[in-house]
């Protein structure tokens, strides 16, 4: 049977993009919960046979639970996942979920928007970690307001933003969350530049993410591979 991954979707033009193209290669079954359109997100993986979870990124807060209602069960979802050891990728909006199921603090970063392309910068961790070794430099899609703003308890930063705040996080035997967005084509960034006219910086932030597609397909897809080999 093939490997399975849970996907937590939370925006119409915040998808899997790059990582579903390469995960899909790989032959993972990928199931896609769409919880701004009232699907469900399962309590556990088991429920639907799955081996791993991934929660994308989306223009929400963490802690807009209200406003958004199935982003309570995402988090309760990503603890319990965590904890058991299972396989978790969280991204961008993610990543914060992530820190504040298992105890962090997230919300808007006092440093303003990181926006473009910035690259990784490993922390000494994450020069040996299972899934960003190497990644040193490369570069990284970002795109976000809020950041994590107090690491849970046990967690180990990656890599950090050139502000200080973690880029990436390990969270658990099994269990990442980045910052940025392995995922995101050029064609996805334009969208979300269109859905932003009046930022100053979108058409050169814009600039610079299509002149590093191919580089940021050459570092991200070995994230995906490595990821996908922690399903089995």
């Amino acid at each position: 049977m093939a490997r399975s991954l849970l996907v937590v979707q939370h925006e119409p033009d915040a998808p899997l993009a790059w990582l579903g193209e390469w995960w899909e290669a790989l032959g993972l079954r990928l199931t896609v919960v769409r919880g701004d359109l009232g699907q469900p997100v399962p309590a556990r993986l088991a429920d639907g046979g799955h081996d791993g979870l991934v929660v994308l990124g989306g223009s929400m807060g963490a802690n807009d639970d209200a406003e958004h209602p199935w982003l309570g069960p995402t988090k309760a979802l990503l603890r319990d996942t965590a904890r058991a050891g299972e396989p978790v990728l969280g991204v961008c909006l993610g990543h914060q979920l992530a820190a504040v199921a298992l105890g962090g603090r997230a919300g808007r970063n006092p440093a303003g928007r990181t926006l473009g392309v910035v690259p990784v910068a490993l922390t000494t961790d994450g020069m040996g970690d299972p899934l960003l070794a190497g990644t040193l430099g490369a570069p990284a899609v970002h795109f976000n307001d809020d950041v994590v703003l107090q690491v849970p308890p046990g967690a180990s930063v990656l890599a950090r933003l050139p502000d200080g705040r973690p880029q990436a996080l390990r969270l658990g035997l099994r269990a990442w969350s980045v910052q940025f967005h392995p995922e995101t084509s050029p064609e996805v960034f334009a969208d979300w530049m269109r859905s932003e006219p009046e930022e100053a910086d979108g058409p050169a932030a814009l600039a610079d993410v299509t002149a590093a597609r191919d580089a940021l397909r050459g570092a991200w897809q070995p994230l995906a591979e490595r990821f996908a080999a922690q399903l089995a």
